[in-house]
């Protein structure tokens, strides 16, 4: 059983570059004392002068056996003791000039040396305040931008500790990953009751990896779990362990370990942990020399001898999973993966509900209809999405956010800014007005195609002249050859609907065709979808996480055979999208026209604008028009 944790952790022991202002008055005084002491001794041992006039009058008596002269002071040896014993004088030098004028006078006079205490003390103590002063401002420098301690604790963890009363986030304000949260509330019961948890002899794993796209909220999970427990919890990012100084990675994961172990019930928490924990021996300056592998080595060492009854919980994430070094990824370490990933519709329901309660809402907002919109949409997608709508509410003075604003900021991160300043020409509107119009026929004509909210030809983001807004009625996890074969034929309307009107073909389907070419090349080459090549595979992609374009390929050996034959099935499956969508066309050839017409007039059509060319576009006609 873990020892009692005291109620706050212990000072930690302050670093020898930081100066105390205390000690400076102490310093002060103790200099003060020994110019003090010292100036008394000095008086205490010296003879009592005697002014320079009556050590004349001892010249010219003769009583003076010797004399010793120095820059102030003439100390002389009598022949014989005055009457008070002494045999030794000293007076204080007088200019000879002087003295001979004085003497003709009958006048006591004498020389006087400046008490010089003052200035010999300041001429030690300013100095060294000096020294003292710049010694504490270098310390606080290189304390400030090193971080807990400075250039002599380089090799201190940087975690930082925030307590159990810090942690303010719970499981109740994270939403949409309801899996993963069931999978952590088991080390959260853990770190509560441990013996009744372990009763049957079930332990926890030593290590919880959060795996998943960015902006799922792993995180926030990791912050929620330290909340729902009460313990303290230490975060760190893998990137502050690796250092320019060989060894410091190393000795900041055994310090960052040590602290964990004396607070202990708690979390370590480290993100982006594939920054640390890259797989070794990749990459031709990969060895056993490089700080980072020796910093994962470190870390392997702690976690393989790591108790797991300490009450110590490892948590990490990554969006990056397929590149960790396996030894990481074995039982004994991180024992448990948990998969954060994009949520489903009713999971962008209950985290747009989250969001939405520091937002001023209008009665027509529909959690469950935004959600509707924003298929794909991580958790901090949508977060953004209930800040842009606020702000274009914000922006047109309204008193409260309405599903207006939702619209237009789904349109704004999808589709870009709107950019009305650029004018196009007559020809160019009405090309990309049958153009997108194209689109949108063909996707309310096939089955099964996502359903066409808004069609606009108002210019948007760096390079797109109109967009079709097309968002699915429910969240898609396979596609089917129809499918994907209705993709194509969306995909290809654009540019067919532009040869049946215009008469030639524009650089408006630019975008269109790598997107075509792309879905082709996949159902040949991986899903096995035409028959000219069969049921085989012939390139097999990484596995990622990051919303990046695909990545290189993991591409097998082709002969130049096999690979023309991939290469005129792909061109086959585009062709014959482009002729389907030809064919459509043609038989709505009055639609196109009619919604072309309409839309370079208004500019922007919303899905009740399209309602009533949507019921003429699915109704087959009796004949096909010129």
């Amino acid at each position: 059983m873990p020892q009692p944790r005291p109620d706050s952790p212990p000072a930690s022991p302050q670093s020898p570059w930081q100066w105390n202002p205390n000690k400076l008055w102490l310093v002060i005084l103790a200099l003060t004392a020994l110019f003090w002491l010292r100036d008394l001794w000095v008086t205490s041992n010296q003879v009592q002068p005697i002014p320079y006039s009556e050590f004349l009058q001892h010249l010219k008596a003769g009583q003076l056996q010797s004399l010793s002269i120095s820059s102030q002071f003439i100390e002389g040896q009598l022949k014989t003791p005055l009457p008070d014993g002494r045999t030794r004088i000293v007076t204080t030098r007088v200019e000879p000039a002087l003295a001979a004028e004085l003497a003709g006078y009958d006048v006591r006079f004498e020389g006087v040396v400046a008490n010089k205490l003052l200035s010999e003390l300041l001429s030690w103590v300013v100095p060294g305040l000096l020294l003292l002063a710049l010694w504490s401002f270098i310390g606080r420098r290189i304390a400030s931008q090193g971080g807990m301690g400075g250039l002599l604790s380089v090799g201190k963890s940087r975690a930082k500790l925030h307590s159990e009363t810090d942690v303010k986030v719970s499981f109740d304000d994270v939403a949409g990953v309801d899996e993963a949260k069931a999978e952590l509330r088991e080390s959260v019961d853990f770190l509560r009751n441990p013996k009744d948890y372990g009763r049957l002899g079930a332990h926890m794993p030593k290590g919880i990896l959060l795996v998943g796209p960015p902006g799922t909220g792993k995180t926030l999970l990791a912050r929620a779990m330290a909340g729902e427990a009460g313990v303290p919890f230490f975060s760190i990012t893998g990137s502050e362990f690796v250092e320019m100084f060989v060894g410091v990675g190393a000795a900041r994961v055994r310090d960052l370990f040590e602290q964990a172990r004396a607070s202990a019930p708690c979390i370590i928490f480290i993100d982006e942990l594939d920054a640390l924990g890259r797989a070794r021996g990749v990459g031709p300056l990969s060895g056993g020399h490089d700080e980072k592998e020796q910093t994962l080595n470190q870390l392997l060492a702690e976690m393989d001898g790591f108790d797991t009854s300490a009450g110590v919980v490892i948590l990490a994430a990554t969006n990056r999973p397929e590149i960790l070094d396996p030894a990481l990824l074995r039982a004994g370490r991180f024992d448990r993966q948990v998969l954060v990933d994009r949520p489903d519709r009713k999971g962008r329901a209950d985290v747009l509900r989250v969001h939405l309660k520091k937002v001023q809402l209008g009665s027509d907002v529909d959690p469950d209809a935004v959600a509707a919109l924003t298929p794909g949409f991580a958790g901090a997608d949508l977060a953004n999405l209930v800040n842009e709508a606020a702000l274009l509410a914000t922006r047109r003075g309204a008193d409260a956010v309405v599903m207006a604003d939702f619209t237009a900021a789904v349109e704004r991160i999808v589709a870009g800014l709107e950019r009305h300043q650029r004018v196009l020409g007559e020809k160019e509107r009405r090309t990309v007005a049958v153009h997108e119009m194209g689109h949108a026929l063909v996707a309310m004509t096939l089955p099964g195609c996502d359903p066409v909210h808004k069609i606009s030809i108002i210019p948007r983001g760096i390079g797109a002249l109109g967009y079709t807004l097309q968002r699915p009625s429910e969240d898609r996890y396979l596609a089917s050859e129809s499918d994907l074969r209705n993709r194509l034929a969306v995909l290809l309307a654009g540019r067919a609907a532009e040869v049946m009107v215009m008469g030639e073909v524009s650089t408006g389907a630019a975008d269109d065709l790598v997107k075509a070419t792309d879905i082709a090349h996949d159902m040949v080459a991986r899903y096995g979808m035409s028959q000219e090549v069969g049921q085989v595979v012939y390139e097999r992609q990484q596995p990622r996480f990051l919303n990046l374009p695909e990545g290189m390929p993991l591409e097998r050996g082709l002969s130049d055979d096999t690979s023309h034959r991939i290469d005129m099935a792909v061109r086959t499956l585009v062709d014959e999208a482009f002729a389907q969508a030809n064919v459509l066309l043609t038989e709505r050839r009055a639609l196109l026209q009619e919604g072309a017409d309409k839309l370079l007039a208004q500019e922007t059509l919303t899905e009740a604008d399209l309602q009533p060319l949507a019921e003429a576009a699915r109704r087959k006609p009796a004949a096909c028009d010129a």
